[in-house]
């Protein structure tokens, strides 16, 4: 059995863990990215993390093969770069140069929301599968593309950028700078947003007591309410899974996987938001008489999804021949 070292790198936090080939996490530890730091801070504490997880895990350094990074951001995965991350002080960061100065494996980096899709493919949600597509509805919309059972981010490793195509022209300004993004109308932060607007303009609604509950709109609010009976919320979340929707069919159109896979916080309300969404989005998409079609579904690997998303990223880099050194 190969094993591998994932490092999830995240503005709050690193997490790093030993993953053997098939995907099983063996162990996992987190620090605090204390982001204020040097770049140079930052990456070596990166590159020891690793080596105490292996020490945790009860391994050797030689029994590791190589280092898969998920890192926010734009990364260079043949130079072994972190060229820009908004969240974090790298521009151009010499992201393999510097863990290899502590630990010398080969290090393979690519995008966070590209690793918890391959950990979707490799182990959670759409395991046995070639061709997959994973959204996350958070704070933005990320995706990650899996073609062919190798992760897709076109020739400068910043594709997959659903959540800044446009579902609504003119609509709403995005942090982009473009107008109408699909993360304005089909992240968690939108269906916040949106739930926020429809209790100040109905005051006599059950969405201000649950806001009240909560101590602030959040994704659950129109849920909550929803199952308390409220019809205003019932309207929020029929405008969202709409929009959502929409968002998902353009996905399916695009690269027609067998598998899409929604996760984030706002799908742990499970069935109410899967029935629906499945319902919506599949009505939409276009397949024509005797076609096969996509399959939806929950993601399944939750906080450990970058850790083994990147440890298989890592893996497979180092099979295609991808120099880590």
């Amino acid at each position: 059995m190969a094993y591998y070292v994932g490092i999830d790198l995240g503005g709050t936090n690193i997490k790093a863990g030993v993953v053997d080939s098939e995907g099983k996490l063996i162990n996992k530890l987190s620090i605090k990215t204390h982001a204020e730091r040097s770049m140079e801070e930052i990456i070596h504490d990166m590159g020891k993390l690793a080596k105490d997880a292996i020490e945790d895990a009860g391994m050797n350094i030689s029994d590791v093969e190589a280092i898969g990074i998920g890192s926010p951001g734009t990364p260079d995965n043949m130079e072994g770069l972190l060229v820009y991350s908004s969240n974090l002080p790298f521009n151009n960061a010499p992201m393999r140069k510097l863990i290899r100065e502590v630990i010398d494996l080969p290090v393979y980096i690519d995008n966070d929301a590209n690793c918890a899709a391959m950990a979707e493919a490799v182990a959670g949600a759409a395991k046995g599968t070639k061709d997959s597509v994973t959204i996350t509805l958070g704070t933005g919309v990320g995706a990650g593309v899996i073609v062919n059972g190798r992760i897709y981010s076109g020739f400068n490793q910043a594709g997959s950028e659903f959540g800044h195509t446009v579902l609504v022209s003119g609509g709403l300004q995005c942090k982009c700078g473009r107008k109408g993004c699909f993360e304005q109308y089909g992240s968690a932060s939108a269906l916040a947003r949106m739930t926020q607007e429809a209790a100040d303009a109905n005051p006599d609604s059950l969405l201000n007591e649950v806001i009240a509950e909560q101590g602030h709109a959040n994704a659950k609010v129109a849920f909550i309410a929803m199952r308390r009976g409220d019809k205003k919320a019932e309207e929020v979340l029929e405008t969202y899974m709409d929009y959502l929707a929409d968002g998902l069919a353009n996905a399916v159109n695009t690269f027609m996987p067998e598998v899409l896979v929604i996760g984030g916080g706002v799908c742990n309300e499970g069935d109410p938001l899967l029935i629906p969404i499945k319902e919506k989005t599949m009505s939409r998409p276009y397949f024509g008489p005797g076609v096969r079609k996509t399959e939806i579904k929950l993601a399944q690997m939750g906080n450990d999804a970058g850790i083994v998303g990147a440890a298989m990223m890592g893996m497979t880099c180092a099979i295609d021949g991808i120099n880590g050194k």
